[in-house]
């Protein structure tokens, strides 16, 4: 009986070691930022807060700069709260169509992330295999895949836009290929280092065994391949996430996330930059939580150990 009672107890407190054991950290780290944010918005404000009162002549006190800091209308830096809540009002106090909510600039990002993703990811992929199977366009493109990053996307950006523009070619498309130039990178490259991954001897028992090329590429080198091909798209669908914010600023549209941080930027409104960015985090943790979750499912399908 006391045994049993025992177990009972054990397996009620292992759920809840288990969570404190993995979301403990993350937990401490967040309150531990939020505390830097605090102390950094109260330092970068202190002056602002103290000139409104002097040319107010309004006495103050120490408690008032610090609550005046807390919620001055165009902060330096915007405390956490105060960002919270236009993230929320941007969020839930408008119809997601309306063009003040975040949804629907979030939506109109995503958009132009997603045909960016999908176009950089096969251009990768169809540039791994052509080094993989050529020792001479390993030669002549990899250099110029290396190369081709050198240059800041704020500075081909305007470029890209132009060039577009005068070819006709405006609205999702231009946005998309400066997405798609940006992630195709670590994808290509991480997709070389997936299939070349086989063991050499893997390769030659392909070999005695008649394998065709497809045979050896289907069956070895793209199951190897795998686990790099994952690690390489949630590093391109954030990249592709930028490549699109990016891309809305030298467009000066009126849609998209990129549009929402330069109108803040030219009318001052920090908090709303501010929210614009967590609403970037946001979408790009979710879209990494996408790649992963698609991963699991696959690896999970090709027989994996969960």
């Amino acid at each position: 009986m006391t045994s049993s009672l025992s177990a009972i107890s054990r397996a009620r407190v292992w759920p809840q070691h288990y969570l404190i054991e993995r979301y403990a950290p993350v937990v401490t780290v967040v309150l531990a930022l939020a505390a830097i944010w605090y102390i950094a918005a109260v330092l970068m404000n202190l002056s602002l807060v103290r000139d409104a009162f002097e040319r107010e002549e309004t006495p103050y006190t120490i408690a008032d700069l610090i609550e005046g800091t807390m919620s001055a209308e165009r902060p330096l830096l915007p405390a956490p709260h105060q960002v919270i809540e236009v993230l929320l009002d941007s969020v839930f106090g408008y119809p997601p169509t309306a063009p003040r909510s975040l949804i629907y600039h979030s939506a109109v990002t995503l958009s132009a992330t997603l045909a960016g993703f999908v176009l950089g990811a096969l251009l990768g992929v169809a540039l791994a295999l052509l080094i993989v199977h050529s020792a001479v366009l390993e030669r002549s493109l990899m250099p110029w895949i290396i190369c081709s990053q050198m240059v800041p996307i704020l500075a081909l950006a305007p470029i890209f836009i132009v060039v577009l523009g005068a070819l006709g070619l405006h609205g999702l498309l231009p946005k998309s290929i400066i997405s798609a130039y940006l992630c195709f990178f670590p994808v290509a490259i991480g997709m070389v280092k997936g299939f070349t991954s086989p063991d050499p001897m893997q390769l030659d028992l392909m070999r005695t065994w008649s394998a065709s090329p497809f045979q050896v590429l289907w069956k070895l080198r793209l199951p190897s391949a795998i686990p790099f091909l994952f690690a390489s798209l949630k590093v391109a669908v954030t990249i592709s996430l930028i490549g699109a914010i990016v891309a809305e600023l030298p467009t000066g549209g009126e849609a998209g996330i990129g549009a929402r941080l330069l109108a803040g930027s030219y009318y001052g409104q920090t908090i709303q930059i501010w929210a614009a960015l967590v609403a970037a985090a946001i979408l790009a943790s979710g879209l990494v939580g996408l790649v992963d979750l698609s991963h699991r499912l696959l690896s999970r399908h090709m027989g994996a150990q969960p």
